[in-house]
Parts: structure tokens; C-alpha cells; sequence
């Protein structure tokens, strides 16, 4: 019984990563990444479709995105979509396809970018300690009513803190390589 708790929990934080991970691709770390395009949503004949549906994305240079519609009549609605998602990147198009240049970080943006990702990086972690927190939680409630003994629950505790201190160490882990690619652009 024990252990199916310790899996939920680790589920949970493995499931606080991927959104870490997620939330880090979108930001703009002066080098092209199709993730940043992530979000970027398309009016396709009255439907909001994802912009990885409608077309292929492709890095030409480092600070390249190009966006090749699959069907050329979409190119001034992704253009659009683009625009609209805010993602502070002015599209260029040549009528065959869309280009975005991303242009290079300043220091002052690199700093803003990092205190972003601290943000990210936080909520992750508490994602992670509330997991264990409500593992701990079923575990005392089992406890009480006599379905677990003290070593048990003992031993529980330690077997939660060290997989959220596993998660925890994958977090700092994933939140050193993005500002790794921050400062070294």
C-alpha cells in the first residue's frame, strides 16, 4: 500500500518536471527553438488549430525559425496566430514561407529571463513538496486507523523525502542547463 502512494507521489513530481521543462522551452534564450512556437494557436477555416499542425518547422541558421505551411493559403492566418500569441518575435513572410529571426539577448533581458525561470523553477518545487506532502498525509490517516505501524510510517516518511529530494535534485538539474543556455548565448 505503501508503495502505490510513493508512486503517486513520484508520478506527480515527475509530472511538476515535464511542466518545468515545458514552461522553460517557451522562453526565449536568443538561439532558435521550435518550442517556443509551442503555443501559438492558428485560425484554420474557423478552427483554432496548433501551429505544428499547419505547418513544418525547420532551424536554417542558430537564430532561425522557418515556417513552411503545408497548405500556402494558411500563410497569412499563421502569420496572424503568430502575432497574436505574443511571442515578441515579428514574423517575416516571403510569401512561401515565415521566418522569424530571433534576435540577441541583452544583458538586462538575460536577467529578466532568469528571474522568470526562477519563478518556474519555485513552482516546480512546491509542485514536488505537495506531492510528498499529501503522500505523507494518506500514510498518517493509514497510520491512525491502524492499517500502517510506526516503523512503517517511519520508513515511508524517509522513502518520501528521498524521492522529492530526487525531484528536487532533476529540477536544479534542468533549471542549470536552461541557464546554462541563457548566459552562454
Amino acid at each position: 500500500m505503501a508503495n502505490e502512494h510513493i508512486e503517486a507521489a513520484e508520478k506527480k513530481m515527475q509530472q511538476a518536471i515535464e511542466n518545468l521543462e515545458r514552461n522553460l522551452g517557451q522562453i526565449r534564450a536568443g538561439r532558435a527553438n521550435a518550442s517556443l512556437l509551442d503555443r501559438v494557436m492558428v485560425e484554420y477555416y474557423g478552427v483554432q488549430t496548433p501551429l505544428k499542425q499547419l505547418a513544418s518547422i525547420t532551424i536554417p541558421e542558430a537564430r532561425v525559425l522557418k515556417i513552411t505551411p503545408f497548405d500556402k493559403k494558411a500563410l497569412k492566418d499563421i502569420e496572424t496566430g503568430i502575432n497574436v500569441a505574443d511571442i515578441g518575435i515579428t514574423p517575416a513572410n516571403d510569401g512561401e514561407t515565415i521566418r522569424l529571426a530571433i534576435p540577441m539577448l541583452t544583458e538586462e533581458r538575460r536577467k529578466e529571463l532568469v528571474k522568470e525561470m526562477g519563478k518556474y523553477v519555485e513552482e516546480a518545487k512546491v509542485a514536488v513538496r505537495n506531492a510528498r506532502r499529501d503522500a505523507l498525509d494518506v500514510a498518517k490517516k493509514e497510520q491512525k486507523a491502524g492499517e500502517m505501524t510506526e516503523d512503517d510510517l517511519k520508513d515511508f516518511e524517509k522513502d518520501a523525502q528521498k524521492a522529492t529530494d530526487d525531484a528536487v535534485k532533476r529540477i536544479e538539474g534542468v533549471a542549470s542547463d536552461k541557464e546554462k543556455e541563457l548566459t552562454t548565448v
